[in-house]
């Protein structure tokens, strides 16, 4: 896209918005100090349902604030569990009972009292649509007087993550068609608007019963990234989020803060040969070259990950070879070193695969060393890195296509074919979605379907056990899952955000980051450095 169509884009988007006049050659646009425009996708892409946490607004694998509505439990900067609308918790022996006292000072942003009724009615109509939390183990939830008491159909010792991952919603007011365009919450905002495609607005909830955040409005612009970076050259936002690509940049009047996150990237590899079986829904079950062990364990050995995230993450982010990032208390250190071309040539010449005829790809029983690498072509990092292992498989004598696309041209492939994944959750119980083989071709759960009894059993032991003695049994999971080579991990990827120079963001308080972030965590720690700048 030619730079003048970029600009033109922004200033479309500008021009509704109404906050002031646009100037090219590095102009700016002026709003009060307390109020906030950033272009940031802490929530991912604008939400299809709206802003409506039973269908997922909020949520992204743990953690991320819903700013609309409260959560029973949040997040502190040292991952702890604090309370938001609990006064306190218990939790059974046998890890099936949860029950949570309500705080009886909360009111909905349409005057009316938030109650245990409405914190239930949420979590049962969330479970009912399954399309943010998981909420599978839990059987109901029920309130009794002020309290919510949570029946698990079994022992779930992950169960108090999920108390932070559903915002509550009002059961007298709640419109599954139409409560997304239009959120009644008790967070710390309100919607004020949302034109649809371009941007939404929110404006501080004066009823708040929480810390006070210092930005009476925040504007929110739905850009895409080479939009979003011609919106931080000429001035016209405060915070823009922009893909790893452009983190070098250097911007006048902005600074670049990055932050460390357990968001992990890594491609799955079919653990099963192709013997004709098909999902459900009629995709077909393994692959003839990734199904042989050798050929998982030879990429996995022989690519150079510090490479990849060098080029392919232009040097923000952090090595992995087991897809758990070091900040997690179930991480562990792998047992072999990765860039090892020469070794992971003989793992295959040893499993009998050879170049017989001389075209640098190997070859065994007929069958060439070849498939497919599947990629969200929306994501510029995980393009670069299926690109960079087809490039780097080549040297091993394995023949990758890389091929871009929407999920919905991704998912008839998942099973049979590599693809390109983002993990990273603060909630252990993402391993059980990764590796178990009772959710196999589940969703996007364990797409690589791998098959070890030794694997669901650890998952089980650990969600047996209270959650922090559990942690050791989940690394025993992910180790003993690893061992089999299901993933090529590559590691995990920084954030990265344009700041306003007059803006501070309050490094020092941010939420470790899940996969697709969380921004907005510590809002109610931002403030602009000085009151009279502008934007």
């Amino acid at each position: 896209m030619e730079t003048k169509y970029i600009i033109g884009a922004v200033i479309a988007v500008l021009a509704i918005i109404g906050i002031g006049a646009f100037a090219l050659g590095g102009g700016s646009t002026e709003h009060a100090a307390n109020e906030l425009v950033a272009c940031v996708a802490a929530h991912g892409e604008e939400p299809e349902y709206g802003f409506d946490p039973m269908h997922g607004w909020g949520y992204h694998d743990s953690g991320t604030d819903p700013l609309i509505q409260s959560t029973i439990l949040k997040r502190d900067k040292d991952n702890n569990f604090v309370n938001d609308l609990a006064t306190d918790y218990e939790i059974s022996s046998d890890l099936k009972t949860y029950t949570v006292t309500i705080r009886d000072d909360v009111n909905f942003t349409d005057g009316s009292k938030l109650t245990a009724n409405d914190v239930a009615f949420s979590y049962n109509k969330a479970k009912e649509l399954g399309e943010g939390a998981d909420l599978s183990s839990m059987k109901e939830a029920k309130a009794d007087g002020n309290k919510v008491v949570f029946t698990l159909e079994k022992a779930d010792s992950t169960f108090v993550n999920k108390l932070t991952d559903v915002g509550i919603v009002p059961e007298a007011n709640y419109n599954e068609d139409s409560y997304g365009q239009n959120p009644i919450g008790s967070g710390p905002y309100k919607l004020a608007q949302w034109d649809k495609g371009q941007q939404f607005i929110l404006e501080k909830n004066p009823d708040y019963y929480g810390k006070e955040p210092y930005f009476d409005k925040i504007t929110n612009l739905f850009l895409d990234s080479d939009a979003a970076f011609a919106a931080i050259k000429n001035g016209d936002v405060d915070i823009a989020e922009v893909p790893v690509a452009y983190a070098n940049e250097t911007v006048d009047g902005y600074h670049m803060e990055y932050f460390d996150s357990i968001d992990v990237r890594g491609i799955s590899l079919p653990t099963q040969m192709d013997e004709g079986k098909v999902s459900e829904d009629n995709a077909t079950i393994g692959n003839n070259v990734t199904g042989d062990p050798a050929v998982r364990e030879a990429l996995c050995i022989g690519i150079d990950r510090q490479a990849l995230v060098d080029g392919s993450l232009n040097g923000f982010g952090n090595v992995t070879t087991n897809g758990v990032a070091g900040q997690l208390p179930w991480s562990f250190d792998s047992t072999y070193e990765d860039g090892d071309v020469e070794g992971a040539k003989e793992v295959l010449a040893n499993a009998g695969w050879n170049d017989t005829d001389g075209d640098g790809i190997v070859e065994k029983d007929g069958q060439k060393a070849e498939f497919s690498i599947y990629y969200n072509s929306k994501a510029t990092e995980r393009q670069a890195i299926a690109v960079a292992v087809a490039e780097q498989a080549k040297e091993i004598g394995i023949e990758i296509t890389p091929v871009g696309g929407s999920w919905d041209d991704i998912t008839p492939n998942i099973l049979s074919q590599g693809v390109v994944w983002g993990f990273g959750s603060a909630d252990p119980f993402s391993i059980q979605h990764q590796y178990d083989s009772r959710v196999a071709g589940v969703g996007f759960d364990n797409p690589e379907c791998l098959n070890d009894s030794a694997v669901d059993s650890l998952i089980d032991a650990a969600m047996a056990q209270e959650l922090d003695s559990s942690y050791a049994t989940w690394s025993q999971a992910s180790q003993q899952a690893n061992s089999n080579y299901p993933y090529l991990w590559i590691g995990t990827m920084d954030y990265t955000y344009f700041v306003s120079d007059d803006l501070d963001i309050s490094n020092s308080t941010h939420l470790i980051y899940p996969h697709g972030g969380d921004i907005w965590g510590n809002i109610y720690d931002w403030k602009r450095i000085n009151e009279t700048a502008e934007a």
